[in-house]
């Protein structure tokens, strides 16, 4: 990857990090107002989850390969 792709993906961590952070915030706060809302209340927590995964990816590319 060049340097410039490597901010653009460290940058796009960034984002995902936060929208997960806010995620989480939402979630919490649906949960405590009744009644909660379960459809939106899965939804955001799949959309969580997706972003998990996408956090994780970018991160793995982000580190070296490490040989065994």
């Amino acid at each position: 990857m060049t340097e410039e792709e490597i901010a653009a993906t460290r940058a796009n961590l960034a984002e995902l990090h936060v929208e997960h952070h806010d995620l989480d915030l939402v979630i919490d706060h649906l949960l405590l107002s009744p009644p909660p809302d379960d459809l939106l209340i899965r939804r955001l927590k799949k959309r969580k989850l997706l972003l998990k995964d996408r956090i994780t990816q970018l991160e793995g590319m982000l580190e070296p390969d490490v040989q065994a």
